[in-house]
């Protein structure tokens, strides 16, 4: 039977964009539909699992979530997430230096530049975390996870609440690990723990940061969860024509700036190679429809059986609806701090830090990150919602499909 999976990217600020395209799903389209649209498995990374488990905990009022999601980002306050941790500055400096630290009096929390206070107020306020698992006993959610990276060992892992008992089989990717949990706003914060920006989070005697470093599109958690129908949701823009010369020339000359090259490094360490692996399952497809037209029906059984006999993992078509920014955000962010209205929320030092990030022909890339300003975000909402809008009925076709399944198998 059919399963959907919705899979948020990660991105900081640029998060916003994801609620757009969620809210035009579990609006638009279920209006097209005349019925909610079903959503069986959530998968998130960084500030993508902070959606993540608001729609998870959120999940008996279907229609609601996108508008609730909404309302929390476009009511962000910049003062309120982006403050400035002295203290955290001047132990990394003196750690740089080789000096003696004197041990945080904040437990749980290392290394980012700015407090997570605000942060994690909203994350506990907004989230009613122990409803996540009253959902799936319900059968209104199956599964959900959250992409971390393991500080001490790089490794992804994977954090994973079900429906159903026991340990999930994962594979023998080294790289990345499944763990059961009960996931709770430890996990979400340690998953959009930006490296350098904000600190990493202590689990269980572990610190773990942003889950994007090595699996900024959490698509391999959810078909491990069972999903052979995802939507999956980028925030990143890509350019698909090369610069024009003056710009190209204006960018070297940019390159010695550390806050150009840390925007930079952020996007390196964010990236992921999600169209390649969108065209692998898009492949794979076309490898199960050929074989099944020249040998009939039987042929994904057959091969599965054979597989099986090595030890290997079955094979089943996967339709993949990809939503991507279609513009770029770091502009859109220059634009805006650049704007009256940004001159009149934010004042100051603040205010002036970020214009100076505006500055110059650069794309702002570090800018985009770390602009959480409601203003801003609902932009970026409006952006999400317009590139759904875009794809609107290859969304109504996607689970029109799924519905002729019948409801979900309960858990």
């Amino acid at each position: 039977m059919a399963c959907v999976g919705l899979v948020l990217a990660g991105g900081a600020a640029r998060g916003a964009y994801e609620v757009g395209v969620v809210r035009h799903v579990l609006e638009d389209v279920a209006r097209t539909l005349g019925r909610d649209v079903p959503i069986d498995v959530v998968c998130g990374t960084s500030a993508g699992s902070i959606n993540a488990c608001m729609l998870a905990a959120h999940a008996d009022r279907p229609s609601a979530r996108g508008a609730m999601l909404a309302d929390e980002w476009t009511s962000l306050e910049l003062d309120d997430v982006v403050r400035p941790s002295a203290g955290e500055v001047l132990r990394i400096v003196a750690r740089l230096l080789g000096r003696p630290v004197r041990r945080d009096a904040r437990q749980g929390r290392r290394g980012g530049i700015f407090d997570p206070g605000g942060v994690e107020g909203i994350v506990r306020r907004a989230i009613p975390f122990e409803r996540i698992a009253e959902h799936m006993r319900a059968g209104r959610l199956r599964a959900m996870s959250i992409s971390t990276t393991h500080v001490a060992s790089g490794r992804t892992v994977v954090f994973v609440q079900r429906a159903q008992p026991g340990i999930l089989r994962w594979g023998a990717d080294p790289t990345m690990v499944g763990r059961p949990a009960r996931i709770r706003p430890e996990h979400v914060l340690a998953s959009a723990a930006v490296p350098l920006l904000f600190p990493a989070v202590e689990i269980d005697g572990q610190f773990y940061c942003d889950g994007g470093l090595r699996q900024n599109v959490p698509l391999s958690p959810a078909r491990r969860l069972g999903a052979d129908r995802l939507i999956v949701v980028n925030p990143r823009f890509i350019r698909e024509e090369q610069p024009a010369p003056g710009l190209g020339e204006a960018r070297e000359r940019e390159y010695p700036d550390p806050l150009f090259v840390l925007g930079k490094a952020m996007n390196a360490l964010l990236l992921d190679r999600i169209e390649n692996d969108i065209d692998r399952l898009q492949r794979l497809n076309s490898v199960l429809a050929a074989g099944t037209r020249r040998f009939g029906p039987a042929f994904a059984d057959a091969l599965n059986e054979e597989l099986a006999r090595d030890g290997s993992r079955g094979l089943r078509p996967i339709e993949v609806v990809y939503v991507r920014a279609s513009e770029d955000i770091g502009m859109l962010a220059a634009e805006y701090v650049q704007s009256p209205e940004f001159a009149k929320r934010v004042r100051g030092l603040m205010g002036r830090a970020l214009r100076r990030l505006a500055e110059g022909e650069s794309e702002a890339d570090l800018l985009s990150y770390v602009l959480f300003d409601g203003e801003f975000c609902g932009r970026l909402v409006e952006t999400g919602r317009a590139d759904a809008r875009a794809k609107h009925d290859e969304l109504v076709r996607f689970f029109a499909a799924r519905l002729e399944d019948g409801p979900e198998a309960p858990p």
